[in-house]
């Protein structure tokens, strides 16, 4: 049954569903794995640790809201977090 959308997400077919939580989980672990280097630092900044985690709850909180999209919102969740992802890994011009 290749048209039978799963049951944990009732309206969503194709992989729209999967694309978008790809996208978000990417964009949760660079936070992560931002946030731990900033602890592991010899002296963490406290406002980009704030910063990183901000970050990343956001995230999670979209992340939850896949639960109940539908397909539209799902692309357009999965194209913000692809744009997102690209965005944090462009080198930041040091000042």
């Amino acid at each position: 049954m290749p048209d039978t959308p799963s049951p944990d997400f009732p309206g969503l077919k194709g992989g729209e569903e999967q694309a978008a939580q790809d996208a978000v989980q990417k964009v949760v672990h660079w936070y992560s794995t931002r946030i731990i280097k900033e602890r592991r630092a010899s002296v963490p900044d406290d406002q980009r640790l704030a910063e990183l985690k901000a970050g990343r709850q956001a995230a999670l909180a979209d992340q939850a809201q896949l639960v109940t999209a539908d397909l539209e919102e799902a692309g357009w969740i999965a194209a913000v977090y692809a744009a997102r992802l690209k965005e944090l890994n462009q080198p930041k011009p040091r000042s």
